[in-house]
């Protein structure tokens, strides 16, 4: 005998209900005010519900029929459901009792809980607590689109699950009869924790197009972005250096702010190599440790070793500290690892410590930098200048009516090989300080400025007309000024605000003889439309030019009027030089009287999709170009984009570059679904990616970097060949390959570094931002 059916609301009966809630709403509206009537905002939906909260929240039933006993137990049969504030479980047949807060289903069983979908013929639920079993489950997890299936699911909480004979792959299922993902991972038993948002098989197989590649008795991945301590995927590569290349990291999660990865690399041409790497992330600073050590190098017959460190922080009182050391065991190491540490690649490694103070208008700097110069036989280089100590120090303001000044001081001892440098060392102490009072207007700008610089040597030993002293003292004057006309117009149909803005800088400095000086870290600057309106010529304190030169120069803007976005800017400048320039750099030739090269140049951006930029150096002697540099970039989506420069420095150089990463699929008409950045463009897609540089002087490709990605939809695959320049008659080529089983891990040595570091706005096919919503798979 079937009990009477209760009184409740569990009963769906959608015209009672509507016709209640306007009898109630007419009772309510008499008594009340009509302002409290008015709609309000509503929180907004919360990802996570305290489990107190949960508790006290009511929970729904609803199917064809129902029948049961009122705070006992609810059968419900056909199209059963129950539901609350963060899970549903659906059924052909349910019965949930009240006391022990416990469902039965049987018959597609559906549940959804926070976004993770779990399907099965029978299920058993503590609801609340989210304990209990499904019989042959499939489930979808929601944070890395991971799906499986299993003998049997058991669930211990909200949080934690244990999978029995279980699949898992991300590959999305096809909706046949059987499930055959490209990837998966077959284990005894999966232990998954939501909590740490990791999981962990025991007594697995991973099977890539149905072939074994990796029996594991047990390991750890993530079932997140989220960050997890545990041995990575070993690293395969291969080069011409150092042969093939076997890796295998281990990474600590030491904290939210704190990790740090450990490897050994077996490298068939050399060797066992032991590295690591540290990263911290504290408020106050921040920092990176890097180290490797080979105990012995079969190739090079010694032991080999680097180190790099990097930290950036602020100190109390105002003060900050600034490290960055790299060094390495012999002058060899760069053109051999080159795939280490980027810092440690180079033949230049700095050690540089810089102690800074600043309060209100006043700063000051102590800093100690030491270089370690790689040398090379058959293309050495002359080591740059420690500086042993260098002690800054720089005071400014407004003094009034108009009035700014500042005050630099700065004291260093250089130190390095005077065989080499050809020059003594020798301490250098300079003062220069500076007055301007500069009017500007919406229209115009006028800025006088005095400066006077003075230096001070003293040497280790005698220059060559015998002095150990040595003093220079030289005053400037200069004069800036300009006017920025504007008018609204037009072009190609566009509506956009247009400047003319013309520029008059004059200087003089007059001679003082500075020739006979040592050169300790001074060169002249580049020549360009920042540049040329500046009183010295060289960047450093060992020379001050003497200049009696008036710049004269014209740029027009086109600006968006209602946005102020720059389409294009266009600039011309020249230097009209009343008396011929004498101080200069050893080797250099004086600067004659008249007119200087000529700067055109000039930055377009009519639409986002694509810039172009140009700047030429345009000798009127000659009718020539001394030097030229010509790019642009296309880029119209996501993956899609192409760069290209030519530059060319008469005499010296004249080379193409161009880089790109563009999908290949395009070639046949099929362009891809835009899916947003970090998630590709559909699967069944190839892209290439490349970076090319030729010198058109030497007729020869310089480096060179060319690759390919697939996108299968749940792994990708990338193959990437490179070849680096490190002397006019070697270079370093290595094959880099990786599988990527997208959600669990990455296989084989990254190129992803590479092709950032490489390729200008180059993508991630897979490069997860944001964390799913559970209102993304909402039920």
């Amino acid at each position: 005998m079937k009990p009477p059916k209760p009184r409740s609301p569990c009963r769906r009966t959608p015209v009672a209900v509507l016709v209640a809630g306007l009898l109630e709403g007419v009772a309510w509206a008499q008594g009340a005010d009509v302002d409290a009537m008015k709609l309000r905002r509503t929180p907004l939906l919360e990802e996570r519900i305290p489990s107190l909260v949960r508790r006290d929240m009511p929970t729904f039933l609803s199917g064809d029929s129902l029948n049961g006993q009122i705070d006992e137990r609810v059968v419900i049969e056909g199209q059963a459901e129950l539901r609350n504030r963060s899970t549903v479980l659906r059924g052909d047949w349910l019965q949930y009792t009240l006391p022990d807060d416990t469902a039965r289903a049987r018959g597609n069983v559906r549940i959804n809980r926070e976004g993770n979908v779990y399907q099965a013929p029978e299920a058993e639920l503590e609801v609340e607590a989210f304990r209990g079993y499904l019989t042959k489950p499939t489930f979808d997890l929601l944070r890395n689109g991971a799906q499986g299936d299993a003998e049997r699911m058991d669930f211990l909480d909200d949080k934690h699950a244990i999978l029995h004979n279980a699949r898992y792959s991300t590959c999305r299922r096809d909706g046949g009869p059987e499930w055959l993902p490209d990837w998966v991972l077959k284990a005894q038993r999966i232990n998954i924790d939501n909590e740490d948002e990791t999981g962990v098989a025991e007594g697995a197989t991973l099977r890539f197009m149905d072939i074994p590649i990796l029996p594991i008795p047990e390991i750890s991945f993530p079932l997140s972005s989220k960050r997890k301590s545990g041995f990575l995927t070993p690293i395969i590569g291969l080069g011409n250096v150092n042969g093939v290349e076997v890796s295998q990291p281990y990474y600590l999660n030491l904290a939210p702010n704190r990790d740090a990865t450990v490897w050994g690399t077996l490298m068939s041409k050399r060797g066992v190599d032991l590295a690591g790497e540290f990263r911290y992330l504290e408020a106050p600073y921040q920092g990176q440790i890097w180290g490797n050590y080979m105990p012995w190098d079969r190739l090079r017959d010694e032991k080999r070793w680097g180190f790099a460190a990097v930290h950036n922080g602020t100190l109390p009182g105002g003060m900050g500290l600034n490290l960055n050391l790299n060094r390495v065991s012999d002058d060899n190491y760069w053109k051999d690892f080159t795939r280490v540490s980027t810092s440690l690649t180079t033949r230049l490694l700095p050690s540089d410590a810089n102690l800074t103070w600043s309060q209100g208008g006043f700063s000051a700097a102590a800093r100690a930098l030491y270089w370690q110069t790689l040398q090379d036989s058959s293309a050495p280089i002359t080591p740059p200048y420690n500086r042993m100590p260098q002690l800054t120090a720089r005071y400014g303001g407004s003094a009034g009516a108009g009035f700014d000044y500042s005050v630099n001081a700065d004291y260093t001892k250089f130190e390095s090989v005077p065989s080499l440098t050809g020059q003594p060392n020798g301490q250098r102490a300079f003062v220069a300080a500076q007055v301007s009072r500069p009017w500007i207007q919406p229209g115009a700008f006028v800025t006088p400025k005095l400066m006077l610089q003075a230096t001070n040597y003293a040497f280790d030993g005698n220059l060559s007309n015998g002095d150990a002293r040595a003093n220079v003292t030289v005053p400037t004057v200069s004069l800036d000024s300009g006017l920025i006309f504007e008018r609204d117009t037009s072009y190609f149909g566009r509506d956009l605000r247009q400047t003319l803005e013309p520029r008059a800088f004059y200087v003089y400095t007059p001679y003082r003889n500075q020739n006979y000086l040592p050169n300790y870290d001074t060169t002249s600057f580049d020549y360009n439309f920042t540049t040329i309106y500046q009183e010295n010529s060289y960047a450093g304190n060992d020379r001050i030019a003497d200049n009696n030169l008036l710049t004269l120069g014209l740029s027009t803007r086109l600006l968006d009027p209602a946005t102020g976005a720059q389409a294009a800017q266009l600039g011309i400048a020249n230097r009209l030089r009343f008396s011929a320039q004498q101080v200069t750099l050893p080797g250099q030739a004086p600067v004659p009287t008249g007119w200087s090269d000529i700067l055109v140049g000039g930055i377009v951006n009519w639409d986002p999709r694509w810039s172009a930029r140009a700047f030429i150096e345009f000798d009127a002697k000659t009718a020539s170009s001394v030097r030229t540099t010509v790019g642009g970039t296309y880029n119209p989506g996501n993956y899609r984009v192409f760069n290209a420069a030519y530059r060319l420095q008469a005499g010296t150089s004249e080379t193409l570059d161009v880089g790109w990463q563009w999908p290949i699929n395009d070639l046949w008409g099929d362009t891809g679904l835009e899916l947003g950045k970090g998630k590709g463009q559909g699967p069944g897609r190839w892209y290439t990616v490349g970076r090319m540089s030729y010198s058109l002087m030497n007729r020869q490709l310089t480096d060179a970097l060319l690759g390919f990605e697939y996108d299968a939809g749940c792994w990708l695959t990338r193959i990437v060949v490179s070849r680096l320049q490190t002397s006019t008659s070697s270079a370093n080529t290595n094959i880099t390959m990786q599988l990527e089983l997208v959600g669990f891990s990455r296989l084989g040595t990254s190129p992803l570094k590479t092709l950032r570091d490489h390729i200008s706005r180059y993508q991630y096919l897979r490069d997860q931002t944001t964390t799913p919503s559970r209102f993304s798979n909402y039920d």
